[in-house]
């Protein structure tokens, strides 16, 4: 039976925080306090190492291919994110985006109630990942849609769009150092692509037991390896803690893409990575399942991949 998406699971409607960030002007309201994550600000960050860079012109060359190849896989194995540049897509093109969704997060409140999360929905404005009413949330709004498979598009939450999107807004805050914006988390999906929509940083990934700051490009993809493709290579490929942080002096912005599996099929290791030296490290489970199990939880860490360890 094709899967629906009340099938895969719901979050709580919550309060829009950049409204509320309209308010706040001294302290964070309570809900939003988040001793349970690691302090947002890092002292120190000369000496820390960079998120690698992969150049897609050069995979296409003969003369780099097999490095640029080579490093892509290093990188996917020990870091699990890179910045792609000279990828292709048009800057004119990416400038549009981002104008669009930037006035799409200025719409004003009565429009936006148009696209909120209803009760026991996935998509559409709020937060996602919220399953109880006394839980903390994030200092942030989202935007998300489902788009492929089409049973799953909803008509009036912009049905062109090519495939799942999720557009982010981490409006200012006035004590930064108590809240995040998106707390500790891996990604459910195969891959996440995303694209930093304005020069403010936010982005950091855990490496080493280090929290690393992501200083994006100009208009460089951010790409990360998800839960699916860490399962699928069998542990090879890894996909890396990240968290977006906030601060007081401006809002952040970015959209993220994610690619993944067909819902009607299932998933394990690959068959041609399981050896008698490298046995299965991962269940296999069908794919529906997993991300209904997904999206029934808290975003915690890697908590949810690690349900699936043998």
């Amino acid at each position: 039976m094709e899967p629906t998406e009340q099938s895969l699971g719901s979050s709580l409607p919550v309060p829009c925080v950049q409204e509320l960030a309209k308010e706040t002007t001294a302290t964070v309201p309570p809900r939003y306090v988040r001793p349970d994550q690691d302090p947002p600000n890092i002292s120190d960050t000369t000496n820390l190492a960079q998120v690698p860079v992969i150049d897609m012109q050069k995979l296409f060359s003969t003369e780099f291919v097999d490095s640029e190849l080579e490093k892509m896989h290093c990188t996917c194995k020990e870091w699990g994110f890179f910045q792609l540049i000279n990828h292709g897509v048009k800057t004119s093109l990416l400038e549009k985006v981002k104008l669009e969704i930037q006035e799409f997060f200025k719409l004003p409140m009565e429009e936006k109630k148009k696209y909120w999360k209803e009760p026991g929905d996935l998509e559409g404005f709020g937060q996602a990942f919220v399953v109880s009413e006394k839980q903390k949330l994030n200092w942030g709004d989202l935007f998300y849609v489902i788009t492929l498979p089409t049973s799953l598009r909803k008509p009036h939450l912009f049905p062109l769009l090519p495939q799942p999107i999720r557009m982010n807004y981490y409006p200012p805050c006035p004590q930064p150092e108590l809240a995040i914006g998106l707390n500790a988390h891996s990604d459910a999906c195969g891959l996440t692509i995303l694209l930093q929509l304005n020069e403010m940083e936010g982005l950091q990934i855990r490496k080493d037991g280090m929290w690393i700051p992501v200083k994006p490009l100009s208009n460089a993809f951010i790409v990360n390896i998800g839960d699916t493709l860490e399962i699928v290579t069998n542990g090879i490929y890894r996909n890396i803690e990240h968290r977006a942080t906030v601060n007081s002096v401006k809002e952040r912005l970015s959209m993220a893409t994610f690619y993944s599996p067909r819902l009607e099929g299932d998933m394990g290791p690959a068959p041609s990575l399981v050896t008698p030296e490298s046995p299965p490290l991962f269940k296999r489970i069908g794919v529906a399942d997993y991300f209904k199990g997904f999206y029934s939880r808290k975003l915690d860490g890697k908590s949810y991949i690690d349900t699936m360890r043998i």
